[in-house]
């Protein structure tokens, strides 16, 4: 053979033994795999949905929140079912399958037992005190909560179980105010549907009810309201199908984020 030829075959005999080589490695994984330039897939943090029962007073700001933590952790779904807190309690102790409640009061939660709420829970957000709520213009010119005692207003309250009907006892035992309702509702979003439609004169509500409904209600401070506050908790359920995930939520809620949300709502923020 030519020396040039035996050059060119030996080179032809490397080439092939260096591609059978590399073809080996990427089969068996050895260390000629080329990498895969997409790289590993990020985490996309916490997924999947979380079942929220919160109190009815809560409905405008829990979906804003519930709006804005699905943005900030994409993959999550927030679904809720409102209702007056004593409602909640029941349907807890009934077996309704949620993740996480929200009650209008610290007494009300405290009626779920200890094994309802996982280990550190619940936890205040929020506070709220009542105001009332009067047709647009004030037409009968309420002032104070004497002013709804006259005979010619129909009041309308929250029922004594409801956080918004206890705390309405109580600014009739600190006013020395006795209140005669012509219905009392078991959500205080019942009382201000009833204010707006004109099926009542005034009702008892909170701040944050008639900052919601803006010119469709008006609202009249009053001094007793300031002596009784309503602070609000949030408690992740022991059965939670993700308490990972609910607890995840609830710590939203109570985050700078949440309070900003909350806030501009018109709620207070709890002592911590």
């Amino acid at each position: 053979m030519k020396p040039l030829l035996r050059v060119a075959v030996l080179v032809a005999v490397a080439s092939l033994a260096v591609a059978g080589c590399s073809t080996q490695a990427a089969t068996t994984g050895g260390s000629a795999r080329t990498a895969d330039p997409a790289g590993p897939t990020p985490s996309t943090g916490p997924t999947g949905t979380i079942t929220v029962l919160a109190a009815a007073s809560l409905q405008r700001t829990f979906t804003t929140l519930g709006e804005r933590y699905e943005q900030a952790h994409p993959g999550t779904t927030v679904q809720f079912s409102f209702a007056g807190s004593s409602d909640l309690v029941t349907q807890v102790r009934n077996g309704a399958p949620a993740d996480v409640v929200a009650t209008a009061d610290e007494a009300t939660i405290r009626k779920l037992s200890a094994g309802d709420l996982a280990d550190g829970w619940p936890q205040d957000f929020a506070t709220n005190t009542l105001e009332i709520a009067v047709a647009p213009g004030n037409p009968l010119r309420i002032h104070d909560l004497r002013d709804l005692t006259a005979r010619d207003v129909q009041l309308v309250t929250c029922a004594a179980p409801v956080p918004c009907g206890a705390a309405t006892a109580a600014v009739e035992r600190a006013s020395g105010v006795d209140l005669h309702p012509v219905s009392e509702e078991q959500s205080v979003t019942d009382v201000l549907g009833k204010v707006e439609s004109g099926q009542a004169d005034a009702g008892l509500v909170y701040v944050t009810d008639v900052r919601g409904a803006a010119g469709r209600v008006d609202g009249v401070r009053f001094a007793a309201a300031a002596k009784v506050v309503n602070t609000y908790p949030i408690g992740v359920l022991d059965d939670a199908a993700d308490p990972a995930l609910a607890a995840s939520f609830a710590a939203y809620v109570r985050s700078d984020a949440g309070r900003r949300v909350l806030t501009d709502a018109g709620f207070g923020t709890p002592a911590r």
